[in-house]
């Protein structure tokens, strides 16, 4: 699949805030990796049973590896990293979804705490295009 002149903005900004995020997260202290944990554990109670700080470090290194695979443009196919990038962020939907307060009572909207968390709704956005894109384009080459 080839890469188009409109993905390279997306994917390296994408790219480059999550290996931020990742890397920010390599040393973090016992307190934030336990309220990490307890945020992703409301929308994956599985991860409840998990150390914090092995929690974090899985998030961190995952985080890195998707950052990473975004920017590296020429080596991954919009295709896959799109894929990464939707499973990432349907991941941060769905706690944005369970975790409480971060949504308005009986609402999508969010509050003050949850805006932080709601506007990741982006990410699924760009994930959704490259994935689209990479259908839609291999449809058309195949008719020619």
């Amino acid at each position: 699949m080839a890469t188009k002149a409109w993905h390279f903005p997306v994917r390296l900004a994408t790219g480059a805030f999550i290996l931020n995020s990742g890397l920010g997260k390599q040393d973090v202290d016992p307190e934030r990796a336990k309220r990490l944990q307890t945020m992703a554990a409301h929308a994956f109670p599985q991860l409840g049973d998990m150390e914090p700080e092995r929690f974090v470090k899985l998030l961190s290194n995952s985080e890195i590896a998707l950052g990473s695979a975004l920017v590296a443009i020429p080596v991954v196919p919009p295709f896959l990293a799109g894929l990464g990038l939707l499973g990432f962020s349907a991941s941060l939907n769905q706690m944005y979804l369970k975790a409480p307060g971060l949504r308005r009572e009986g609402s999508v909207r969010p509050t003050e705490q949850g805006t932080a968390i709601a506007k990741d709704v982006w990410m699924t956005s760009i994930g959704a295009a490259l994935v689209l894109d990479s259908l839609f384009t291999r449809k058309r080459r195949r008719r020619r």
